[in-house]
């Protein structure tokens, strides 16, 4: 405000007949000095006020990386990975202005304003009035463009989180695109997706132009009041020229500051946006794990009582953070588990075997507890695993997954992860007894091989084989198994098998296998079908008491023969042609 009245009381003096420079001296170092403190000022909050928001919007990230850690694995999945990173990354980082600059630009834009107003008042408060008459006109145009904001930026964030999905499945799935020449239509997909992302910003924007531009045109145009009305009074003698200059000098800056706080309205409605995301996600259901276990359980006993699970469907891109257990309106739950009731014991092996889809995935991952029962319990060792803290739980626990993950760290670094101070020979010893070593020694780098993102340098085999090393290393007490030798081939899955065999010594061992011969010698070989337990017992228990699995066992070794006959003509073939003359298998060709 300083600035501003020193600059009317220049011209004051001037229009007093002042000639000379000594009287407006004071007048011209305030105004340097105050315009210039305004400017330290400015930039001195508006720093502040940075290094408070990267501060909260770091914690706000990091808050929302722990929670996803802590909400159950199938809540998360849910979510589309796009939407999910389109929050944590771009949503998040768009709140910078809002935190950033609102706060000081509120405070001084506001503040000043008013001040400036008070003083007119005390000069003459008709054109002190007069001079706030273009605002209302102003307001009526930036009401006019803000007439159903909120729904169109909730529509923008729809379209872009559609957007973010639909380029994150059009690059996962590239190599299925290709396969089986769909780049076309999922291009358009694609290219629709882009197209209406920028048209939802576009038409928001040009039915916005038009009442934006005439209220930041009308609104600070004070002097279309100001002048008329003190010109009339002037020459009525109800105001003095210099008061009549002070109020014109002064008018003129009153209406801009309103205008600069205006203008964070758009970022204010989208900050409320962001805010709900933000706050769907770090409201999302959490596993119900206490921080410091409530006992400790006596031996690696595993039982399940009457366990009841269902899946729920995703949520859709607007609603992040509704996916609880309890489920929403609209929401369709598909149960997948039935009163499951099964007891692993301490130092056994055991199969969970059935058709696909029958839910022994299901089972495996609700005893690794990367899922909660809807209904019923686990118990490890007498203890429910829901009084058992998360960090002592998975200590116990070794799950290798068919859809393992490597992360884009060298071959080392990914063993390491079993337990995070083994030396380099544990390290390699633990690649040796599942047969990684000879493939990691032929790698560029060897054991320092970046595997490049989720492991995309490897064969699928070699990055189940790095992730059985992971979980030898880790030395668990409890190891699951879920077809954890799907991707590798006939030599290597022997070795993999004498090496686990090796592992599992006076420990739990937990398998999901479709290729039946390898879990015959299991203590107990469990079928689960359609989400119930439909028999239990040793594989010469269930051949002659149990018509689906001896109709599974007979269906597996009819394959296995076929499979076996195939290879063993193809070789027959291949020493067949190895024998011919070079001239006649040349011929032949032709």
């Amino acid at each position: 405000m300083v600035p501003y009245y020193c600059i009317g009381r220049i011209v004051q003096q001037l229009l007093a007949g002042t000639h000379s420079f000594a009287p407006l001296r004071g007048y011209f170092i305030m105004l340097a000095v105050f315009w210039t403190l305004r400017v330290v000022f400015h930039s001195f909050s508006t720093s502040c006020s940075h290094v408070a928001t990267f501060a909260v919007l770091g914690n706000i990230r990091k808050a929302m990386i722990a929670k996803l850690v802590r909400v159950p694995l199938g809540d998360v999945q849910n979510i589309p990975s796009g939407a999910l990173k389109n929050v944590i990354v771009e949503r998040v980082d768009s709140m910078e202005t809002t935190l950033a600059h609102i706060l000081p630009e509120f405070t001084a834009n506001i503040a000043a304003p008013l001040l400036i107003f008070i003083y007119l008042l005390t000069i003459n408060w008709k054109l002190a009035l007069a001079s706030l008459i273009t605002l209302p006109v102003g307001l009526l145009c930036m009401a006019s463009m803000m007439s159903g904001q909120a729904e169109q930026w909730a529509n923008c964030v729809e379209k872009t989180k559609i957007l973010n999905d639909t380029a994150v499945e059009y690059i996962n799935g590239i190599e299925v695109i290709k396969a089986f020449g769909k780049a076309d239509s999922s291009y358009e997909k694609f290219k629709k997706a882009a197209r209406d992302g920028a048209n939802c910003y576009i038409d928001w924007m040009r039915r916005s132009i038009v009442p934006f531009t005439a209220a930041f045109v009308i609104a600070p145009a004070t002097m279309l009041a100001v002048l008329p009305a003190g010109g009339m009074m002037y020459l009525h003698g109800s105001v003095a020229a210099a008061d009549l200059v002070m109020v014109i000098i002064l008018a003129s800056g009153l209406i801009t500051p309103f205008l600069t706080i205006m203008s964070y309205n758009d970022d204010m409605t989208k900050a409320g946006t962001i805010f709900e995301e933000v706050d769907a996600i770090l409201h999302m259901q959490e596993m119900k794990r206490p921080e410091k276990s409530a006992a400790v359980p006596q031996d690696n006993t595993i039982v399940m009582e009457d366990v009841h699970f269902a899946y729920r469907s995703g949520p859709k891109a607007g609603s992040l953070g509704t996916n609880s257990r309890a489920g929403t309106a609209g929401d369709q739950n598909r149960e997948i588990l039935h009163g499951v009731s099964l007891t692993f014991r301490d130092g056994t092996v055991n199969a969970l075997v059935g058709p696909s889809g029958s839910g022994k995935t299901t089972i495996a991952r609700l005893i690794a507890s990367l899922w909660d029962v809807d209904a019923g319990s686990i118990t490890l060792g007498g203890v429910n695993i829901r009084d058992i803290s998360q960090t002592d739980y998975s200590r116990r626990i070794a799950f290798v997954s068919q859809d393992n993950y490597l992360f884009n760290r060298s071959v080392r670094d990914n063993i390491r992860m079993g337990r995070a101070d083994a030396s380099d020979a544990e390290v390699e010893e633990a690649a040796k007894r599942c047969g990684c070593h000879d493939f990691i020694m032929g790698l560029e780098n060897g054991y320092d091989t970046v595997v490049g993102d989720a492991g995309g340098h490897l064969s699928g085999g070699e990055r189940q084989r790095i992730s059985i090393a992971r979980a030898m290393l880790k030395d668990a007490d409890i190891i699951i198994l879920d077809e954890a030798t799907s991707f590798t081939d006939p030599e290597n899955e022997a070795l993999i098998q004498q090496s686990v065999a090796s592992m599992i010594r006076n420990k739990t061992l937990i398998v999901i296998a479709h290729r039946l011969s390898t879990v015959t010698d299991a203590d107990q070989i469990v079928v689960i079908n359609d989400g119930s337990v439909h028999a239990a017992g040793t594989h010469e228990e269930l051949l002659a008491a149990d018509s689906l699995y001896r109709n599974m066992w007979e269906a597996h070794i009819a394959a296995r023969d076929t499979a076996e006959e195939k290879y063993e003509k193809a070789a027959e073939g291949e020493e067949h042609a190895a024998a011919e003359p070079e001239t006649e298998r040349g011929g032949r060709a032709k």
